[in-house]
């Protein structure tokens, strides 16, 4: 955990992020980010959402990843910020808009957000639950 609060602190002598992110990055990294006591499960330290991706691949190569949504949420804005300042990103990031994505991940989306089978049967599905 060291590095990666080493690294938020980084960003900021770099320019890259303000104090406010640093701290909520750092928070969430500490673990002291929780969401009111009401939506928490006990037993679940970052709070009662998680965004699972699948990937099954018919040769066998699967991926399973379960993010917590408060770090989804902290890297939404996080990397929006520092990808507005590097050129050849700004492009990308240019039409997307992460306080939509964060007021839907704040407004309870849930369920399955993508479903993707190719031609060779390969699947990929992001479910938010």
């Amino acid at each position: 955990m060291k590095d990666e609060i080493s690294r938020v602190l980084t960003l900021v002598e770099e320019g890259k992020i303000d104090k406010e992110k640093a701290s909520e990055l750092i928070s969430i990294l500490q673990g002291n980010d929780q969401p009111d006591e009401g939506t928490l499960k006990k037993e679940v330290p970052y709070g009662s959402k998680m965004l699972k991706v699948r990937v099954k691949s018919e040769e066998g190569d699967n991926v399973n990843v379960n993010l917590p949504i408060n770090l989804v949420k902290a890297v939404l804005k996080v990397g929006t910020n520092i990808a507005d300042k590097i050129p050849e990103a700004e492009k990308y990031v240019k039409d997307i808009n992460v306080d939509l994505l964060i007021e839907a991940i704040e407004n309870e989306l849930d369920g399955q957000i993508v479903d993707i089978t190719s031609a060779n049967g390969d699947k990929v599905s992001v479910v938010i639950e």
